[in-house]
């Protein structure tokens, strides 16, 4: 199912066919799966229809347009970060081209050095590194040429870097949320060239890919980070309205169910929150709906659907939550740590551990699982899952799973 939001959004930023799977968290950015064929479960041993392994290391997520399937990875011991295109039905690697040669950074236990999901028109790609201490974006054309890089600012953090860049238009948007001057920055998509560039103000660490949305008659590109929750217009940059903390640092992304956002974060202390996004200027005392630090999740991005909030904690504990009321239906252990993002396919909401073990529950005021299988090898990226078939990226291999 896809609701009138992500209809929206993908008219909006393009016109996005059927199957595909432009970036991070799909074609509305929130998790929500538009396929109406993939299989709630399916068994590794009969189901699996092609299996590739992936050189390197990386966290990031399949991205997929067409028959072009495009991964990013990093290989630890020359520094190279490598993109690569792959067949989607056999997995055959179509061309694997170095983006970025340098020394590989110090990181969280949790991140890798290909964390950020590459993101495409159809036309372009588009992937983010770190270069030391400089963010590096870099575009390429299907046929694996590039088209330009661009290093547009300073980036330092002690855990790495993950910043995913989303589209807008004729924008490339990244989040550039560090431990100095930070910022937002946006691109020309064609050339590189600089279009805006708004300062973050509070110099502090995070990690969010940014949510747009059309709300209230304006343009909103949303996001958590910098000690504060924050909407900017996408064409200028200029900020809509601020809530201030709840906390010092964030990963996981907002979504958005046509009348409130919600969020979850982080370190050092753990929040989620319903807001009404529709205020202007500070509006921390006026436009928090619901707040709750139970059970809140701070890596992997929550999604709500049919009325329901659910989110998954960093040690395995899932809650179901009234999207409106906040008011909790039921908290489940679902098994140990939980990196990957949720992602909801057909009303159902599959959870992924680090462990490889895929959890599939029908939301609702009672505890309901549909599906449990196991990947067989650890699993860091959200799953993709479009065009009747799970893409899923393990540590050590790429799997096409499909009935």
């Amino acid at each position: 199912m896809i609701t009138k939001t992500g209809l929206l959004v993908m008219s909006l930023v393009s016109t996005i066919l059927a199957g595909e799977w432009p970036g991070w968290r799909g074609p509305t950015g929130d998790g929500i799966v538009p396929d109406t064929t993939a299989p709630l479960e399916w068994s590794v041993d009969k189901d699996v229809k092609w299996k590739v392994k992936i050189p390197g290391k990386g966290h990031a997520s399949p991205v997929i347009w067409d028959e072009a399937l495009f991964l990013v990875s990093a290989d630890e011991d020359s520094g190279e970060r490598i993109l690569m295109r792959l067949n989607l039905k056999s997995g055959q690697t179509i061309w694997k081209k170095t983006v970025l040669e340098a020394p590989i950074e110090k990181l969280h236990r949790k991140n890798s050095r290909a964390s950020s999901t590459p993101v495409t028109d159809g036309t372009s790609i588009f992937v983010s590194f770190l270069d030391q201490e400089q963010m590096f974006i870099a575009a390429y054309d299907f046929d694996g040429n590039k088209i330009w890089e661009k290093r547009p600012g300073i980036f330092s953090s002690i855990h790495g870097y993950c910043s995913s860049p989303v589209l807008w238009k004729d924008k490339v948007i990244i989040n550039g949320d560090h431990d100095g001057n930070a910022y937002i920055v946006a691109l020309d998509a064609k050339t590189g060239k600089e279009i805006w560039k708004t300062p973050r103000p509070n110099k502090t660490r995070s990690y969010c890919t940014p949510l747009l949305r059309a709300i209230g008659g304006r343009n909103q590109l949303i996001l958590s980070g910098s000690k504060s929750v924050a909407s900017y217009d996408p064409d200028t940059g200029k900020q809509h309205w601020v809530i201030d903390g709840p906390t010092d640092q964030f990963v996981a992304s907002l979504v958005y169910d046509e009348k409130y956002l919600y969020m979850t974060c982080g370190f050092p202390t753990k929040h989620m929150m319903a807001i009404d996004p529709t205020g202007s200027g500070n509006v921390t005392e006026t436009h928090i709906i619901w707040h709750t630090r139970k059970d809140a999740s701070y890596v992997p991005s929550p999604v709500v659907v049919d009325g329901f909030y659910l989110a998954v904690s960093d040690s395995g504990t899932g809650t179901c939550r009234k999207a409106h009321e906040g008011d909790l239906l039921w908290k489940q252990k679902l098994g140990r740590e939980h990196s990957a993002s949720l992602v909801v396919l057909r009303d159902h909401v599959v959870f992924s551990s680090e462990k490889g073990v895929i959890t599939v529950v029908k939301p609702g005021k009672e505890f309901q699982q549909v599906a449990r299988m196991e990947l067989g090898e650890p699993l860091w990226a959200s799953p993709v899952i479009t065009d009747g078939r799970w893409f899923l990226r393990g540590e050590e291999h790429l799997f096409c799973i499909g009935k």
